[in-house]
């Protein structure tokens, strides 16, 4: 790490502070404060030219004051003379907002985003699960999309027997993934959640296609927002005689009501990620449990500096 620094912005500082310990490295020293108006100021306090640089920033709420910081902080290295600006953001806000459904007069705003961290000056982009893979081709550099769901779940298999498990896509979207996670755990058959939704952040639960009969079922998704989703998922399994409820969601929004919903949700337990800090989420919902994610990206920062494959991390 002699020729490499790690710099954070104030989204998420303990994930950062451990992936640096986890590379036996120190924080770079960099100042990110506002000014009486609320502008954000960022100063670089150390000297980085000629350096392979790494910020580490969520984009998740307040997504604009998270995503203005990561922009003036890559400007700033780039002013420096850095040899390069790699961008860790485990957690890629605006991915939700990555077409235009039905010609809606709406922006493209995962595209903005994207031309905003271009034009500042990064070089690379390492993310996990990102919610719409297209935005990949957003970018004209690499970005690498780490998938967690298969790591979070290889413990399961010491707990439970693999006939006793079955796992569920919250929608059809989700097939994918959850085929993935299927694949890890040795189960051959999946179940999928019909769904329809009539506007943002409610959804109903419309069928169940698959058998979760006396099952233990484990539903991954790449977020979880206001868990009404998975609230309403839960009830359906439970009355389709579901044994057991575990989710695996990478990135723990939970906005709005979440953590209520999730108390009164029929889910037995729900592991998340460290992408994003709950803070005392956890202790108000006890099913919570969070996942640290800081040796999958430590792992991966040392991975693109000596040239080896990243997508071995996760196959």
């Amino acid at each position: 790490m002699n020729n490499r620094v790690i710099f954070t912005g104030s989204s998420n500082p303990q994930l950062a502070l451990k992936v640096a310990e986890n590379l036996d490295a120190n924080l770079g020293a960099i100042q990110v404060g506002t000014f009486s108006d609320g502008e954000i100021n960022v100063e670089i306090n150390e000297n980085v030219r000629g350096k392979d640089t790494f910020v580490i920033q969520s984009t998740n709420f307040p997504a604009e004051k998270n995503l203005m910081e990561l922009i003036l902080i890559i400007d700033a290295l780039k002013r420096a003379s850095v040899k390069s600006i790699t961008a860790v953001i485990p957690y890629f806000g605006y991915s939700r907002q990555d077409r235009r459904i039905r010609s809606a007069r709406v922006p493209i705003s995962a595209k903005v985003v994207a031309d905003m961290l271009t034009n500042a000056g990064v070089t690379r982009i390492i993310t996990l699960d990102i919610h719409s893979e297209q935005i990949q081709g957003f970018f004209s550099f690499p970005m690498d999309n780490i998938y967690t769901a298969n790591l979070m779940v290889k413990n399961l298999l010491d707990d439970y027997k693999v006939g006793d498990l079955q796992v569920v896509s919250p929608d059809t979207g989700g097939v994918i993934r959850a085929r993935s996670v299927a694949k890890t755990l040795g189960v051959k058959d999946l179940a999928i959640i019909d769904k329809r939704r009539e506007k943002a952040n409610e959804s109903q639960v419309i069928n169940l296609i698959g058998d979760v009969e006396n099952k233990v079922c484990i539903v991954p998704d790449d977020l979880i927002d206001t868990a009404g989703t998975l609230s309403n998922a839960s009830h359906a399994l439970k009355e389709k005689g579901a044994k057991e409820i575990i989710a695996y969601i990478t990135h723990p929004v939970l906005s709005g009501n979440a953590v209520e919903n999730l108390n009164n949700s029929a889910i037995d337990r729900l592991v998340v990620s460290n992408s994003i800090d709950i803070g005392d989420k956890s202790k108000k919902c006890p099913k919570i449990d969070v996942f640290d994610i800081s040796p999958i990206l430590s792992q991966a920062i040392i991975r693109l500096m000596t040239g080896e494959s990243i997508s071995e991390l996760f196959t």
